[in-house]
């Protein structure tokens, strides 16, 4: 059985570790804005641009509030809800073949774990180490 301190701690490291492939990719995207709006066209995206706009303000604003604690209860559901759509959007296995499937399989079921986790987080709230604490009522 954790402390409240071990929760709390264990609350902190689980937003450090959900947020960082939101922080990472989000500044990839931004870095490489050209890229990003190229893919999103591949993928057959309307509005390229928007959507990788979209994408980098989801994906940065999200991770950096899941980062610091902030509404950790919708913003983690609404990531969760992103990462379901981006899995089935962005990686599509169930169209491809040979090693390409196989890549594109271990990605689409990483979203959904990832999604998982999210939802758990939305559920435990950001622990004391954060920014704006949900109040005990």
């Amino acid at each position: 059985m954790q402390n409240s301190a071990q929760r709390d701690g264990l609350l902190l490291i689980s937003r450090i570790l959900l947020s960082s492939l939101f922080l990472i990719m989000g500044w990839i995207k931004l870095t490489g804005f050209d890229v990003t709006v190229g893919y999103m066209h591949s993928l057959h995206t309307p509005l390229p641009t928007l959507a990788a706009v979209i994408a980098i303000i989801v994906e940065l604003g999200g991770g950096l509030a899941i980062l610091l604690g902030i509404f950790v209860t919708p913003i983690a559901l609404l990531l969760a809800v992103y990462t379901i759509i981006t899995a089935l959007i962005g990686h599509q296995f169930w169209t491809m073949s040979g090693m390409m499937r196989y890549d594109m399989l271990i990605h689409f079921y990483k979203n959904f774990s990832l999604a998982g986790g999210l939802i758990a987080l939305s559920l435990a709230g950001s622990g004391r180490y954060a920014l704006l604490k949900k109040k005990a009522s």
